[in-house]
C-alpha cells in the first residue's frame, strides 16, 4: 500500500479560520486572513472544533494518491460519498497477470496461502483466455465491417476487457486519487480508523490521517476514531472493547508520531 498526498489548500487552518471569523466579522476578508497569526489560527481551530462549527473545514481539501490496496477496499473507500474519486479502470486498462493483494491472515497460513495463489492464477488464466476468444469474435465482427486490422484488433480487445473484468476478484489490485474536504476527511477518520474497520482500509486511513496532521496539526489533531474524537464508541454491544487502548494509542500517535 502506498498513500501519497498529491495537493492540498495552501494555509489550510488559516483559511479555514479566516472564513469562520468572516461569518462574525464586518472586516474585509484580506484584513481577517492577516490578522489571524499561529497562535489566533490554533486557538480558534480548537473553539471552532469544541462547538462543532465544521462548515467552515469544507473551504480546505486534501488529493491523495493511493496505490497497492485491493478492490475490495476501493469499494469501501467510495462509499464516502462526499469526496472526489479518479480510479483504474478494469474497463480500459488490461488485466492480464493482475496484481492482488493478499490477506495478512491468509498470509500467515501457508495452506491457505497457496491455495489463494493457486486461485488467483486460475483466476489471471480464465481471464486471459476469456478475453482472448471474446477479442477474436470482435474482432472478426469489425472486419465485415470494414475496419482495417490494427483499428479492429484494438478495438476489440477494449470491448473485450468489458466483459472478461467480471471474472476479476475483489483482491485485484487498484489505484484510485481521492480529494476530500476536511469535513469529509473528519467523518472518514471517525468510521475508517475504527479498531472494527476492516484492517486494509484502516491501514490506508491512519495513513492518510498521519499525512493531514504533517500538514495541518491543529486540526487533525481533533480526528480520529468516534472513541478518540468524542470519548464514547457508538458501535454498541459491537464494540470492539478496547476504547481505553484505542484512545491512549491514538494519543501517543498525536504527540509522539508513534505507529499505528
Amino acid at each position: 500500500m502506498n498513500v501519497k498526498l498529491l495537493a492540498y489548500t495552501p494555509g489550510p487552518e488559516r483559511t479555514a479560520a479566516t472564513a469562520a471569523k468572516l461569518c462574525y466579522s464586518n472586516s474585509d476578508i484580506g484584513s481577517l486572513y492577516e490578522g489571524l497569526t499561529p497562535e489566533k489560527t490554533e486557538s480558534f481551530i480548537d473553539m471552532l472544533v469544541s462547538i462543532g462549527h465544521e462548515s467552515v473545514m469544507e473551504h480546505v481539501s486534501f488529493t491523495f494518491g493511493i496505490e497497492g490496496i485491493s478492490r475490495a477496499c476501493s469499494h469501501q473507500l467510495v462509499r464516502h460519498r462526499i469526496a472526489s474519486y479518479s480510479q483504474k479502470s478494469q474497463r480500459y486498462v488490461n488485466e492480464n497477470a493482475f496484481e492482488f493483494i493478499t490477506p495478512p491472515e491468509i498470509e500467515a497460513v501457508p495452506e491457505a496461502k497457496a491455495e489463494f495463489d493457486r486461485m488467483m492464477s486460475e483466476l489471471n488464466g480464465s481471464y486471459e483466455k476469456i478475453a482472448g476468444i471474446l477479442t477474436e469474435s470482435h474482432k472478426q465482427r469489425f472486419l465485415s465491417q470494414g475496419l482495417d486490422e490494427k483499428s479492429a484488433a484494438s478495438k476489440a480487445r477494449k470491448l473485450a476487457n468489458e466483459d472478461a473484468r467480471f471474472i476479476l476478484p475483489n483482491a485485484c489490485e487498484t489505484k484510485i486519487i481521492v480529494t476530500m474536504n476536511v469535513r469529509s476527511l473528519f467523518n472518514f477518520f471517525r468510521h475508517r480508523c475504527c479498531n472494527r474497520a476492516q484492517w486494509e482500509i484502516r491501514a490506508v486511513a491512519n495513513e492518510m490521517l498521519r499525512i493531514c496532521l504533517e500538514k495541518a496539526p491543529h486540526i487533525f489533531r481533533h480526528a480520529g476514531p468516534s472513541c478518540v474524537v468524542s470519548g464514547k464508541c457508538p458501535e454498541g454491544k459491537m464494540s470492539c472493547g478496547k476504547m481505553k487502548e484505542v484512545i491512549d494509542r491514538f494519543e501517543k500517535f498525536k504527540k509522539q508520531g508513534e505507529s499505528l
